[in-house]
């Protein structure tokens, strides 16, 4: 790389993963279908749910739920594997050696995830608008913030969850804790307001749930101030022990 700008060397290494992002096709399939499979699923099983008192449409709660799950798939998921897969070719070893900061390296690799993801996140909130009626978005400062947090974090936890990741095929199974603790208690497939006072309680601490909550009160509406107050801040908190979590645990040898 010639650039010696933080911006050039940015854009060096989010090309450089740009491309072997789309030479795998399996990546790009979870990438792209696998988050609007799931969407009609949800939808499915909200069916069967009474969400009588929540405020929400089936539509709307599958939607916002397809939201959360992009981040999760094309964000943490894909990104565990996609540092593992680089740790473990000395990719990362060799960056080091050159002018390109850590954290530049990071945030390099994360660059086309986050960038794939924003780029669904946008048409899902424009299709939703249009083809199922739920509108332009109510709040829109609170829905960007909730997906740049949602962004930050997951790229976090990603980076945190291949230091314990030893090869590619294991991030399939390392990742699911996040991933079934995120869908299944961060109001993804379930609205907190449907469960038990105190299972909402608990749930409202998980990374993920801060997140959603953002995003539904900035696209749908609703929510009261102290609360989303509460949510940014448990987003946030979580972020930053993230990011300290990388600085502390981020593996850059291979794990052999």
């Amino acid at each position: 790389m010639t650039s010696t700008t933080t911006t050039g060397r940015l854009g060096a290494l989010g090309r450089a993963e740009l491309t072997l992002l789309v030479r795998n096709r399996t990546a790009v399939f979870v990438a792209l279908l696998m988050p609007l499979m799931m969407i009609f699923a949800m939808k499915s099983s909200l069916d069967r749910i009474d969400l009588g008192g929540t405020g929400l449409t089936v539509a709307g709660a599958a939607l916002t739920g397809g939201l959360g799950m992009v981040l999760l798939q094309v964000v943490y998921m894909n990104l565990v594997a996609t540092y593992v897969a680089r740790r473990e070719e000395l990719v990362l070893k060799r960056l080091r050696t050159g002018e390109v900061s850590d954290r530049e390296i990071l945030t390099g690799t994360a660059l086309p995830a986050v960038s794939l993801a924003l780029a669904q996140c946008v048409l899902m909130i424009v299709v939703g608008g249009l083809a199922f009626g739920l509108g332009a978005p109510r709040q829109p400062g609170l829905l960007v913030l909730g997906l740049l947090l949602g962004l930050l974090l997951l790229s976090a936890l990603a980076a945190v969850t291949s230091a314990t990741t030893r090869t590619v095929q294991t991030a399939q199974l390392t990742t699911l804790p996040v991933f079934f603790v995120s869908i299944l208690g961060s109001g993804l497939f379930v609205p907190l307001e449907v469960l038990p006072d105190r299972a909402a309680s608990l749930c409202e601490l998980l990374p993920m749930t801060g997140v959603m909550t953002l995003v539904r009160a900035g696209w749908l509406g609703g929510g009261e101030g102290y609360d989303l107050l509460g949510s940014g801040l448990t987003a946030l908190a979580w972020t930053v022990c993230g990011v300290f979590a990388v600085q502390r645990w981020f593996r850059w040898d291979p794990r052999r």
